[in-house]
């Protein structure tokens, strides 16, 4: 039997990804019968078929999705591999990649990336922000090397490290009629529009810890993209919002805003750095942990209870 190649590999992903031999041909710069040649190469020596046609359409048999599972977790080691090289070549030290899996982490990071990339002028960062509660894959899998997470999973090879802790609260406008409450309860809500970032309710802790353990709902439930419109709609008094107390101090100096403990005793979170257990012998990716940790004793608001 024949080796597989890494093009092989690099043709079952692109055509599962663009749905087609002739837009996976124009991806990876070959013909499209080059590349029906290399995968009927591919099955003759194998001897099983990669995929099957139903009309215009491919389906990938047992064997092809096995593949295809093989190709994304190996190409992007590939991939990293020939871009770390690439960095060395050019006299620089790598590419540290993050992965972002919730809204406000992104502004938490900000706080740690431009002393690091004064201590560390050999290394590039590439933040990637598509991780929508999927980054532990990712990071298992060599698509990125740091994991930014409220929610760490248990998982061998993996370590997730506190780094950030902070108090979730509701906020809520200058005229609200919660506003005169030390705490918010459950059943306060019941009646509000909820305005949230654009994530499912079952991985929002203001559902998850709070509403729905008291068999609670909000009368609505609104999605926002964008921090400060979130705190503007909130503002206007058009819903309320639950964010972490140190984002709605440092991002609503703007608006006229009051944040309320969810809770009597509050709804306290952490942020998690999780990187691959092998790479804590990487300097740079080390020393990144290292800038976080120091972060966590000096975090980005300084106002008490935060």
């Amino acid at each position: 039997m024949n080796s597989i190649e890494r093009i092989h590999l690099e043709i079952v992903r692109a055509v599962d990804e663009l749905g087609s031999l002739t837009a996976a041909a124009e991806r990876l710069y070959v013909t499209q019968p080059a590349l029906s040649h290399s995968i009927r190469k591919l099955e003759e020596s194998i001897g099983l078929q990669v995929w099957t046609r139903e009309g215009r359409s491919l389906r990938l048999t047992q064997a092809g999705e096995y593949v295809l599972s093989v190709a994304q977790r190996i190409l992007p080691q590939f991939e990293q591999l020939e871009l770390q090289l690439e960095q060395f070549a050019e006299g620089g030290r790598g590419v540290l990649r993050i992965g972002m899996e919730c809204h406000p982490c992104y502004q938490w990071l900000l706080k740690i990336v431009a002393p690091y990339l004064e201590a560390w002028p050999g290394v590039d960062l590439d933040v990637k922000q598509k991780f929508q509660f999927g980054g532990v894959d990712a990071l298992d899998d060599h698509e990125i090397d740091v994991l930014v997470t409220p929610d760490p999973v248990r998982r061998s090879g993996l370590v997730f490290e506190p780094v950030f802790d902070y108090e979730h609260v509701l906020v809520v406008g200058p005229d609200h009629s919660l506003c005169g409450e030390k705490f918010v309860t459950p059943a306060h809500l019941a009646g509000e529009t909820i305005i949230t970032y654009p994530v499912s309710a079952d991985r929002l802790d203001v559902f998850s810890r709070f509403l729905t353990p008291a068999g609670m709902v909000p009368k609505r439930h609104k999605r926002i993209e964008t921090t400060d419109i979130m705190l503007q709609m909130v503002a206007s008094g058009r819903g309320v919002a639950a964010l972490p107390r140190w984002l709605v101090v440092e991002q609503g100096k703007h608006f006229d805003l009051v944040p309320l403990p969810l809770g009597e005793n509050g709804l306290s979170k952490q942020i998690f750095l999780g990187l691959r257990q092998a790479d804590l012998e990487v300097d740079y990716v080390s020393a990144f942990l290292d800038r976080a940790r120091a972060m966590r004793s000096n975090p980005p608001c300084a106002e008490p209870g935060s």
